[in-house]
Parts: C-alpha cells; structure tokens; sequence
C-alpha cells in the first residue's frame, strides 16, 4: 500500500517459513472445492458489476465468506457495504440464507437434500463518490475499471486461500482492452476467460481496462510492462524518456535485490481524476491510481514520481518477503501490523531510493522529497503520547482517521518516519563495514535468493535483527527498540545528518513544495505559526505549541482576514514577509461554528519552508546511497 492518497505523506537469518501461494506453482487440493465465477463488468461505466458463482456444497449449512481482511490493505477494509443483489440458488429453487450476526462478512446458506452445488449471483455496486478506501473506493469511470476480484467473490469457510480453486471469465464493455498479471485461457468473442488459479492468485490479480488502454514494454526475462488506462487518449501520450526511466526501474531493482519473485509483472496504471487515488501491492503487479495527467505533465509526474517505484518494491518486501502475522491463510482472521515499519517503513525508503536511481526523480528532488518528509514529521506534537509502534499497531482501526487534529493523533507514520530511521540505518552499516557494505547487501540477503515464482517467506522481528547482524555488527535490537518506542523529541533526523546534510528552513519554497500547494488547494504554513488550510481558508490542521494553536486556533475553523484584508493565501504570505519587520501581531479573524473572533498572533518569523543542505564537515554518503547502481 502506499502514501501517496493523503498529501503530506509520502510520497536476518533465513530461518524462515516458505508457503507456497500460487495453485498452479504446486499441487492443487484435490478435495478442496472447485468454483467457477463469472464476472460481467459491461456496465461497469454505470459503476454496477455482476458475478454468478457456483460453489460445491452438501446438504446443511454452507458458510460463505465475502473477503474482509485484503492484503495490502492492513485492516477490515473488504467493502461489504457494496455487495448487493445477493442471492443463492439451488436445482433452479431459491435457497434460505442469513447474515451472521457477529461478523458481516460471514453468511450461512441452507443447502436442502439433492444440492451438490450452490449457484450465487451478486452484484456489487462501485463507489460514484469518495467514500471507501483502497479497493473499496472508486474505481470505474465512463471509460476505465479496475477490478479487483475481492469486491465481487464468495468463498467457503474451512479452506484456505491457497487451497481453493477458482476458474474465472470476465466481460467486459465493447472494444475495451485489458491488462492483468492473471493468465488468460481463452477469448471468445467479448469473454475472457483464465486459467484455474487458487484464490490467493485470484484476489492477487486485478485487471485493469478501458476504451484508452496502452501497453509499453518494459523488460523480457521475466516479462514486465506496464498497462496504462486513462480517461482520454491525450493521457496515454507520455513521453518516451519517460518510459525509458520506468524501464531503469525494473534494471535497478534487480541489481538492489538480486532475484525476481514472479513469472512476469504488471504496473497497473490508473489515470483519471474519478477513481480513487493510492497504490496497492500485488506479487506480480500493482495497483495504482493517480490523476488523469500524471504522465503527460511534468509537475503531475514529480508528485507521484515515488509511486509505482514504492509498490514495485513490495514484490520483494511485503508480498515474497512478509511478516508472519500478515500471512494469515484466508481473508477472515485478523492481520497483526506490528511489523509494518519493515513491510511499508523499508519499502517506502528502498522505493524513493529507486526513484533517484532509475532516474524518476533527480537527486535535487529526491532531496526535496527527503526535507518535506522530514519537516512533517518533526512537527508531530503527538509523539509526545504515542511512540511510533503504536502508528502500526492501530492501523486496522485508525488508518481512515480524519485530517484533522492529525499532528496530535499521529497518522501512518511508519511510513515516512521509518524512510529516515532505514536511512540511519544505511549509514550506520557503511560506518561500521568501512563503506564495504549498505543496504544493497541487506536486500540481496533478505529478498534475494532463487529468481522464480511467487512464493511468500514470513519473517519475524528476529530475522529482521538476525540478518543486519550478517551485514554488520552493531546493537540491531537496541537500535529498533528504541527507534520504535522513543517520544522524541523530534523527528529521527539522524541518518540525514550522518549522511553528510542537514535540514534548514528558509523563505523560499522548494519546486516540490509549491506544486503540492497548488495541486491540492491548500496552503501550508506548517513551519511557521503551525497552520495548514484549505484555499479557502478552512483550517484542516494545527500543531500543538506553535503560535496558531497557543493562540486558540484549531482544526474546523475557517480564517476570514488576515490584518484585515479578506484571506487568500497571497495575503497570508504577504503578511508573514511583513511581519518580519515589524512589531505588532498577525491579526487572524476567524469563523468558528458562525462566531467570529480575531486572534493575535505574536509571530514575526517570516515564512519558512524545508531544505536539505550540504554539511561540508561530513562527506556526501547520501549521494552515493542514491547514485545508479
């Protein structure tokens, strides 16, 4: 999964257990049900799609199961809300059936005498509007779908995903091309149909396609490309340096890891202003979706240049590699997430690494990218109670929380905060090995191995601490025990430093920082008087102890004026600059609940906006960690 769908996130020893995922990489459970699923996705432009299903069943009461817990997603995110038109029929007569009372994924059909197979139809009724997250929110337009199998299947109780085999056909709306990780069988005249896989291989497979679809080779041996849909043809006219970058990515990510998990990989690219908007991981491919011009402008292309490198990373770190507790055997017992500053924290930095290597990002705007990222989060009051294990240990309940009050709750911060804790530990092992080893040796020792099909090996804690240990001598459990449990204070800037620069705030903004600003219609005064806002002046967010909240501004307000002239965010800025020179406050008129009130603010800072700057009294580590390989 990625940040990237909330706008100030960015964006061992091998005593490990192997478990094969993918049916047709092992012997398939003769005795474990065979199903069949047919999906009709042709209204999918009224945002409507059909499945018929027909499940082997005896005689009593067949539990069925709607997918709750879906990898990648780190909670109970299956949107079950959606699922609708349910119906179960048995020998042409309709059969009884009831949702279970403690757990609304979970039904139970009565199956009469003389019924060997259950025929389920349903229907599940995608998004129009922004509500659900990840596969559960919007994902069709007029002229696109992604779907993703888990929003339109059943499956039995008392198997394992792995176990139970699943024969699927799709249609889809005329004359619309597809992409999918998921071999194809067959084609008959608007039907696709694919080979039998488990449902693990089912669920892990989305298929992407639309009336504007584009397929752009990337590498051979294995196969990889990426699948392009979008809203308009003009979208898809990316130019080619672009894709020649895309196709450095797949080179750097081999040389970082050494192996391949998959018979071949999909990027997955959504582009359109109507779908939701984030990055999901599959094994062989990804799931990500961003606005329609992403790949044809080139400020689009820097906000999302760390997506598709951050979900490619998870082939290897999060999906072949796992934390044992998320390699649960069906969609139905919960995830633990206490190890996702390994699953999201290291992908987040090993995929902003691949970013700068393959060329996505220069080093100039990995560098932003790393002071944007690091001036949030040490501006995150909320450390004071709550320690960053406990930003993944909450995930299942907390990751839908509200903007506001954000700093003092803390959000997902394994992700960011964990990119700087990985990169001290990068210069930590370049120390200690005298510049012989670095992360690269880590990575080819926990995610390299064997190239081949996906299989998923789960690691613990342990691991995690057993393989540092084999790449350099140092207090590894120490190091996380207290990177995951500290209060502060402040961000772990740290590895920056250790890496030869230093985080400094000036008047400028950062070519990053202003098209951020602009593209999300808001305005930032984060580092100044601790205010983040709407264009219009709503306030989403304020920091704890900075000049807007000491003054007793918080979230839900809305500044009205600004030393009396109407709010915008020229005349806000206009007014820091002028109160540099000055001695009296910053007068903020504020509505609150229909009161009005205006606040003083004793603030004469200026504007202030994050850097990286060279230390010279340090050499540049940063620079060769980022370097093409």
């Amino acid at each position: 999964m990625d940040r990237s769908s909330r706008i100030w996130r960015w964006l061992f020893s091998f005593s490990i257990f192997v478990v094969p995922v993918f049916a047709q990489n092992s012997s398939i459970n003769s005795s474990a049900p065979a199903i069949t699923i047919a999906v009709d996705a042709s209204d999918a432009p009224r945002k409507i799609i059909h499945a018929q299903l027909a499940i082997p069943a005896a005689p009593g009461t067949l539990t069925l199961y709607y997918p709750k817990w879906i990898p990648g997603e780190h909670g109970p995110t299956g949107p079950v809300e959606e699922l609708t038109g349910l119906k179960f029929v048995g020998n042409g007569a309709p059969l009884k059936w009831r949702r279970d009372l403690l757990d609304g994924w979970t039904f139970h059909v009565d199956v009469p005498q003389g019924v060997s197979v259950v025929n389920a139809s349903l229907d599940y009724a995608a998004p129009a509007a922004e509500v659900g997250i990840y596969t559960g929110g919007m994902s069709a337009t007029d002229k696109m779908i992604v779907l993703s199998w888990n929003t339109v299947l059943l499956y039995p109780a008392n198997w394992t995903t792995d176990q139970l085999t699943y024969t699927a056909s799709l249609r889809l709306p005329e004359g619309w091309k597809f992409g999918t990780p998921l071999p194809v069988a067959s084609r008959t005249g608007g039907e696709i149909k694919f080979n039998p896989a488990s449902l693990t291989t089912l669920v892990d497979s989305p298929v992407i396609a639309g009336e504007y679809l584009r397929v752009v080779p990337l590498a051979e041996n294995p196969h990889q490309e990426m699948d392009i849909a979008a809203d308009s043809a003009a979208a898809l006219d990316a130019p080619a340096d672009i894709l020649e970058d895309y196709k450095a990515v797949t080179e750097q990510a081999f040389k970082l890891f050494g192996a391949r998990h998959f018979r071949d990989y999909h990027f997955l690219y959504s582009l359109s202003d109507h779908v939701a908007h984030f990055g999901l991981e599959h094994h062989e491919s990804n799931d990500s979706r961003v606005d329609e011009r992403a790949l044809v402008d080139p400020e689009h292309r820097l906000l999302h240049a760390g997506l598709l490198t951050h979900e490619y990373v998870h082939s290897w770190n999060g999906k072949y590699r796992r934390p044992a507790d998320l390699a649960t055997p069906d969609y139905e017992k919960p995830m633990q997430t206490d190890l996702l500053w390994v699953y999201e924290g290291l992908t987040s930095y090993l995929g902003d690494l691949l970013s700068a290597r393959s060329g996505l990002r220069t080093p100039e705007q990995y560098r932003d990218a790393l002071a944007l990222m690091a001036a949030h989060l040490d501006h995150i009051p909320g450390r004071t109670w709550r320690n960053l294990q406990d930003t993944a240990d909450g995930v299942p309940a907390m990751q839908d929380a509200p903007d506001q009050w954000q700093s003092w709750r803390r959000e997902l911060d394994y992700y960011d905060e964990d990119v700087l804790n990985w990169l001290w530990v990068d210069t930590i092992i370049r120390q200690q090995t005298k510049n012989k080893k670095s992360m690269d040796d880590f990575c080819h020792l926990f995610h390299g191995g064997q190239s081949g099909p996906p299989t998923v090996n789960t690691y613990t804690f342990e691991d995690v601490v057993s393989t540092l240990d084999q790449v350099a001598a140092y207090d590894w459990r120490g190091f996380w025990t207290e990177r995951l449990t500290n209060h502060g204070p402040g961000a772990p800037l740290t590895g920056i430093e250790r890496s030869g620069w230093k985080l400094v705030y000036d008047s400028s903004p950062s070519e990053l920082f202003h098209i951020e600003e602009r593209y999300s219609d808001q305005v930032n005064a984060s580092y100044s008087i601790g205010l983040f806002l709407k264009a219009d002046g709503s306030i989403i967010d304020t920091i704890e102890g900075m000049p807007a909240a000491k003054a007793g501004i918080g979230p839900g307000m809305r500044v009205v004026a600004v030393n009396g002239r109407r709010f915008s965010a020229d005349v806000l800025r206009d007014a820091l600059i002028a109160g540099t020179s000055g001695s009296a406050p910053l007068a903020l008129l504020v509505e609150n609940t229909e009161y009005f009130k205006t606040y003083s603010l004793d603030y004469h800072g200026g504007e202030k906006y994050p850097h990286l700057v060279r230390d010279d009294s340090k050499p540049d580590v940063l620079s060769d960690i980022i370097k093409p390989r």
